[in-house]
C-alpha cells in the first residue's frame, strides 16, 4: 500500500515544479497570481499527493482556472500527449471484468479514483484544448454519460487535422496510445 503522504522535500520539489510549470504556461491562467496558488497549495498539503501522482505519471498538470464560488484552482492534466502513465487501460472496473482474454493491469476510473482525480469531462477536454494542442498523436478516455456506458460504450477524445474528435468505443477496449487526462480542484 502507497502511503498517501509527501515528505517535506518531495512537498517542496512538487512545489517548485508546478511554479515553474505556472510562470511558463502564463497563457492557460491569465490573471492569476502564482502566489495565490501557492498559498492555497500549501492549506491543502493533502491535494499535493494527487498532484504529484499526476506528475509522476507524466500527466504535468497544471492550472487552468479559478472557481470564484468554490475558492478553488482547478489543475489539469497538460502533458502534449496522454500521459505515459496512464495508458493502456480499459474505461472501468466492469469493461474489465467482461474481457475473457487479454486483460489490461488496471482501468481508468480506478486509476483516477486511486489519484485522487477525475476524468476530464467532454467540456473540459474542449477547453484544455483551447489552451494548446494536446493528443495529436495519443488519445484520452473522459468521461463517459450514463445513456452510452449502460449500452457498453465509452467515449474518449483526441485532436487531428486541428480538430477536436470524440469517438466512441467498445469500453473494454485498450490501446498503447490512450489514457486518460485528469482534473482536480484545490
Amino acid at each position: 500500500m502507497t502511503t498517501k503522504e509527501l515528505s517535506q522535500e518531495q512537498r517542496e520539489e512538487l512545489i517548485h515544479t508546478l511554479q515553474v510549470r505556472f510562470e511558463k504556461n502564463t497563457s492557460r491562467h491569465e490573471g492569476l497570481d502564482w502566489a495565490n496558488v501557492q498559498a492555497k497549495l500549501e492549506a491543502n498539503i493533502e491535494k499535493l499527493w494527487s498532484l504529484h501522482e499526476m506528475e509522476t505519471t507524466g500527466g504535468e498538470p497544471d492550472v487552468v482556472g479559478y472557481d470564484a464560488n468554490t475558492d478553488e484552482f482547478i489543475f489539469y492534466d497538460c502533458s502534449v500527449e496522454s500521459p505515459k502513465g496512464r495508458r493502456s487501460l480499459c474505461y472501468d472496473r466492469e469493461a474489465w471484468e467482461a474481457r475473457k482474454n487479454h486483460k489490461p493491469e488496471n482501468t481508468a476510473m480506478d486509476v483516477a479514483k486511486d489519484m485522487g482525480i477525475e476524468l476530464l469531462t467532454e467540456e473540459q477536454y474542449r477547453h484544455l484544448q483551447e489552451l494548446g494542442k494536446f493528443d495529436l498523436k495519443t488519445s484520452s478516455w473522459v468521461q463517459t454519460p450514463d445513456n452510452i456506458r449502460k449500452l457498453g460504450g465509452a467515449i474518449f477524445c483526441d485532436r487531428r487535422y486541428d480538430t477536436i474528435f470524440i469517438y466512441h468505443n467498445g469500453a473494454e477496449s485498450y490501446y498503447a496510445a490512450r489514457g486518460f487526462r485528469g482534473s482536480l480542484r484545490v
